[in-house]
């Protein structure tokens, strides 16, 4: 049976970052079902440069935080993503549980954002765009 229905979760991510190729192939096997299902799908931001510009995100946004767009059409962005996969993730519930908690989900993007600006700028030096 094809799932027709949009998926729980889209993300975008830049494929070119050897760190982020890393994290959402690791991800993807340990998703594998919930891929397979339709449940979540993971894009390459490379491959559709505009495909969240009319949420206001651009190809270096994207390129600098992971993006991804909710069953309900919401933006997500950086943390919020992971916290979102973990969500799906078999075994990473508590994790999502713990970073989203909203007494630690300040920190928990805090260090998101900054680990992504480090990140972010090693690319850039390297050339990964």
């Amino acid at each position: 049976m094809i799932n027709t229905s949009a998926p729980a979760l889209t993300v975008w991510y830049n494929t070119r970052c050897p760190v982020c190729d890393a994290g959402i192939s690791r991800q993807k096997r340990r998703l594998i079902g919930a891929v397979k299902a339709g449940r979540i799908a993971f894009r390459d931001i490379n491959l559709e440069p505009a495909a969240l510009a009319a949420h206001g995100a651009s190809l270096e946004n994207i390129r600098r935080r992971l993006h991804a767009i909710d069953a309900d059409g919401n933006l997500l962005v950086g943390a919020d993503v992971a916290i979102a996969i973990w969500r799906l993730m078999p075994g990473e519930g508590w994790l999502a549980s713990l970073a989203g908690n909203p007494l630690l989900l300040p920190a928990t993007r805090f260090a998101y954002d900054r680990f992504a600006d480090l990140l972010y700028a090693w690319n850039r030096r390297k050339g990964r765009w």
